[in-house]
């Protein structure tokens, strides 16, 4: 025999939720192969040729995993660029403004000659005279990055007394990045003379305490 249970029960039985459609997790492990795939993918096409379909093919992964992370591959090479200037540089602390400068170009040297980022800076600094957006990434990536550490390098040597206070920044940050950046970046030297580096350093050390 049944019996008809109560319409008020029926009503106050809990249910089961489903999770909504857009909520699922995103895989970190999936992010990170699109975001080195990015950075292949930059390095052997260029930004103007770089495809979402390529991208997702070099990850191993399907273009709707892209899209679920960025609408286009300009936003995905805008947030690549603000995460270079959010990681930035390890920020030297060695007690002496010379030696802080050295290790500061041999971090850099070592980054700027790597085969990928060799391909890729001049590619994004060429986009950027004609995007705007790439323009102010490119310009937030260097100042919280390589401009962010040698405002430190700088600021230290001021309180050590190795350089005087009140001294130009701008000019001091130019001549601290400039060198480098000319020989490794514009020039595109393929090979340093030995002990660049360090005859660089020490220059450079002068020039600032001449300001």
């Amino acid at each position: 025999m049944t019996t008809n249970a109560d319409p008020a029960q029926q009503k106050a039985k809990p249910t089961r939720r489903r999770a909504p459609a857009g909520a699922a997790v995103l895989r970190e492990d999936v992010t990170d192969a699109i975001r080195a795939a990015v950075f292949e993918e930059l390095a052997s096409v260029g930004y103007a040729r770089m495809s979402i379909e390529g991208i997702a093919r070099r990850a191993g992964v399907g273009k709707t995993a892209v899209y679920r992370r960025w609408r286009s591959k300009l936003h995905l090479v805008l947030d690549l660029v603000s995460a270079i200037a959010v990681q930035g540089l390890p920020a030297p602390d060695t007690g002496s403004l010379q030696a802080d400068l050295l290790l500061l170009y041999q971090v850099t040297s070592r980054a700027l000659r790597h085969p990928v980022a060799g391909q890729i800076i001049p590619d994004l600094q060429a986009e950027a005279a004609r995007n705007p957006e790439i323009a102010e990434a490119m310009q937030k990536a260097l100042r919280e990055g390589q401009a962010g550490v040698a405002s430190g390098i700088v600021r230290a040597a001021v309180e050590r007394g190795e350089l005087r206070a009140g001294l130009d920044e701008e000019l001091a940050l130019d001549l601290i990045s400039g060198p480098l950046y000319w020989r490794s970046v514009v020039v595109r030297t393929p090979e340093l003379p030995k002990g660049h580096l360090k005859k660089l350093a020490t220059a450079t050390a002068a020039a600032l305490k001449a300001l």
